[in-house]
């Protein structure tokens, strides 16, 4: 400490703007001692130089979004001995995504700051990583083509799979870390077969499993998922115990996190040109083809929507298909949204390298979908699954995922 200032490692930047991969620093490159971190009234770990000691673990890698999962997901890796550098990673523009209101999330200005005030605070470094051109060229655009398409995204699989992880990775090669972590509610274990296998998280009303589905063995053999074996109320008490009484009660986002105001068709229009003019007065047809109204454009609406058609028949109707050559919006019963098969592809298989006999599997086709007992085999690039009593709302586009007890098989896209 010299003038009420602590110094420590070059891997925190002083004017918190993201930085490129040309600022990292290499695995062969010195380490220089004498960078300015935080002032000594700041300071909450328990030694600003103990990153400096051989950690007991190695390496790790943890991304870093400001909230309550990850920041105690990078102190409990602290407290046991890994030497932890936190990465916060810059995804998305707020304003150029059309948003009216404050912004909020992960990317914002305020959680990237609490992600460094509290990596400053325990005494590891921090980088802020600016990857809003690989995850707009992907994820964004794949958003705004899939409801162009008439499917339902499911943007944050595609962020898992293609970007977070591939993005962690190439930059813990590049610092050094033997391992990445996440604040995922969910448990990851090796098999004897060699695979690495991931399950359930403690808190079912947290597990987040069904979107972690899209990695691959590759990476997750390098990952690790501290709070897997803790419940949301345990973690925000640890928060607590920690000091972090402001981090402890931020409250949760369930929002798409670069769609503003969570409102996706307000997206829409703001990211394609004249959308409103090219789709508006469509058709609302019946299932046997009857033209019962008028529609906005078919990209505004999902299976399964009952809210907001803005049509009354006397009944309650729903959207059971979406026609996008013709523009034409399908509306149906509650009994005709019902389905007993579902064709999946794109598949990832977790815990088996391939299911080409027939098993028994519970299979979920939404996030918050309880699952439902299937039969399940492998069909050449796809999966057919046969459920064992009718689900309603299957979604093109959506993820079907489907579970051993509480073992992660695999999934994939529902067509």
């Amino acid at each position: 400490m010299v003038d009420g200032v602590y110094y420590y490692r070059p891997w925190t930047m002083d004017n918190g703007l993201p930085i490129s991969d040309s600022t990292l620093p290499t695995k062969d490159q010195e380490y220089n001692p004498f960078v300015k971190i935080a002032q000594a009234s700041n300071f909450q770990g328990s030694n600003p130089y103990l990153c400096g000691i051989m950690s007991k673990h190695g390496r790790i890698l943890v991304a870093m979004s400001g909230g309550v999962d990850s920041s105690v997901a990078a102190v409990m890796l602290h407290e046991q001995g890994y030497e932890v550098i936190g990465l916060t990673m810059k995804t998305w523009d707020y304003a150029s995504s059309g948003g009216s209101s404050k912004e909020t999330g992960c990317c914002s200005l305020d959680s990237i700051n609490d992600a460094r005030a509290l990596a400053v605070g325990y005494g590891f470094p921090h980088y802020i990583l600016d990857i809003r051109s690989e995850f707009g060229d992907f994820v964004i655009d794949n958003f705004v083509d899939e409801y162009l398409a008439g499917r339902t995204p499911n943007p944050c699989v595609l962020c898992n799979t293609h970007i977070k992880w591939e993005a962690l990775l190439k930059r813990a090669d590049k610092l050094d870390c033997e391992f990445i972590a996440t604040g995922h509610y969910a448990n990851i274990r090796s098999q004897d077969n060699g695979r690495y296998v991931i399950s359930k998280g403690k808190d079912e009303n947290k597990d987040q499993s069904y979107v972690l589905w899209g990695v691959s063995q590759k990476n997750l053999s390098r990952t690790k998922f501290p709070l897997g074996s803790f419940s949301k109320p345990e973690i925000r008490q640890m928060a607590m115990d920690m000091g972090q009484v402001e981090l402890a009660g931020k409250s949760e986002s369930y929002e798409i996190c670069f769609v503003p105001d969570n409102d996706y068709r307000a997206f829409l229009r703001h990211k394609v040109e004249d959308l409103e003019a090219r789709v508006a007065g469509g058709n609302f047809v019946l299932t046997d083809g009857t033209i019962v109204g008028k529609h906005q454009g078919y990209p505004f609406y999902t299976i399964g929507q009952r809210k907001g058609l803005g049509i009354a028949l006397g009944h309650p109707m729903f959207v059971t298909n979406i026609n996008p050559d013709t523009n034409t919006v399908v509306l149906g019963t509650a009994d005709e949204l019902e389905r007993k098969e579902a064709w999946v592809k794109n598949l990832n298989l977790i815990k088996y390298e391939n299911i080409f006999e027939p098993m028994e599997a519970v299979t979920k086709i939404r996030y918050k979908d309880a699952g439902t007992q299937s039969t399940i085999v492998q069909m050449g690039e796809h999966m057919k699954v046969d459920f064992h009593h009718t689900v309603s709302g299957i979604a093109p586009g959506q993820s079907a995922v489907f579970y051993e007890g509480n073992d992660l098989l695999g999934g994939g896209f529902l067509i």
